[in-house]
């Protein structure tokens, strides 16, 4: 048949037989390896061009997506809720202690993960999962967690009257 060619995978080593509607630009098997090694390849390929070097990046991009986000408010807290389908298992912290470890640690088994937990936080009390709101944000968090431990008055104003 003329329309079948063969060409050697780039990733394995295997022949296989291309597409006919990819010949020419075909260089990987149908193996999901394979294809995924492809993928990254072509990844690599198009972020080493200078002029993609900083796509999706830029005061432009940050307020296109704020307007966005104005524009549809709690979608990304509410929908994926609402079906209950995790994009990804939460990871189960999984230490082996006696029952006495158990009751004095608790808090700090819960805590191991703190990363994510206080990235969620923040974005939580800022109302926003923007990367530069949360900085901001981690930044003023900073700034007074560092004024309250050297004994300094905190530069941000106190919102609520002490009892």
């Amino acid at each position: 048949m003329a329309n079948k060619v063969q060409s050697k995978c780039l990733c394995c080593g295997d022949i296989f037989t291309v597409d006919v509607r990819n010949r020419g630009r075909q260089k990987y098997c149908p193996k999901l390896t394979c294809r995924a090694a492809g993928k990254a390849a072509r990844q690599r390929r198009w972020l080493g061009k200078p002029e993609n070097q900083d796509y999706f990046s830029g005061p432009e991009h940050v307020e296109r997506v704020r307007t966005w986000r104005a524009a549809h408010p709690g979608y990304w807290r509410s929908h994926r809720r609402a079906r209950g389908i995790a994009l990804q298992d939460a990871l189960v912290c999984q230490v082996v202690e006696t029952a006495e470890d158990m009751t004095s640690r608790a808090l700090q088994d819960a805590l191991r993960c703190q990363g994510p937990v206080l990235i969620g936080l923040i974005a939580h009390l800022s109302d926003s999962a923007l990367q530069d709101d949360i900085a901001s944000t981690t930044r003023g968090l900073l700034q007074l967690g560092q004024d309250i431990l050297s004994g300094q008055k905190p530069h941000a104003p106190q919102t609520s009257a002490a009892p």
